[in-house]
């Protein structure tokens, strides 16, 4: 199979789509939508956003040192979208999204209430790197919408929730399950 060269760019997708909420009082929050984000370490828990300098959000975070990445979901890919495309210095998103701040455990930051994941982070490090600067932050909580937890095992049913992935300008729902991490060497074979 014959390959072409393309120009160097952001390929490795699908990627999460996040709305990432911060300011430290109802008259600052806000909501920006990231695809730039990952985890970053497991011990301590840590994870990462990039964010373009001329968002109005960006001040927010350096400023608070604070945000909460938001999953999102099938039913939030709209307000996922728009609050991607819209500004906070024209919008109060949350209220034309009909999305609810809610109080956070840890962080000044506002939750999302409608995502059934909410990570509450602290920011340990600003990182400039061009077109971005990186937040390296201390997760410092999560909160989950408990009737996503699967009642046998306390575990996370992320799958419930629908959630969606941003694949090069679009978004997409999650498809089939094909495999569990490690089934590749486990006895018995094709085991799901």
């Amino acid at each position: 199979m014959a390959k072409v060269e393309w120009k160097p760019g952001n390929m490795v997708y699908p990627i999460p789509a996040v709305m990432v909420s911060c300011g430290s009082n109802i008259d600052e929050h806000n909501i920006i939508t990231i695809s730039w984000t990952g985890t970053i370490n497991s011990d301590p828990a840590m994870c990462y956003i990039s964010v373009r300098k001329e968002r109005h959000s960006h001040e927010i975070i350096k400023r608070t040192k604070e945000f909460v990445i938001n999953l999102t979901t099938k039913n939030l890919a709209f307000a996922t979208d728009w609050c991607g495309v819209k500004s906070g210095k024209d919008f109060n998103k949350f209220k034309e999204m009909k999305l609810t701040p809610e109080k956070a455990l840890k962080v000044s930051a506002p939750l999302i209430k409608e995502s059934p994941i909410n990570i509450e982070c602290k920011v340990t490090q600003i990182i400039e790197l061009g077109s971005h600067d990186m937040f390296l932050a201390k997760i410092v909580a999560v909160n989950a919408e408990e009737r996503f937890l699967d009642k046998n095992t306390g575990a996370f049913d992320l799958r419930q929730t629908e959630p969606i992935a941003y694949l090069h300008g679009n978004y997409y729902g999650l498809g089939e399950k094909i495999g569990k991490f490690g089934y590749s060497v486990r006895k018995k074979r094709g085991g799901k």
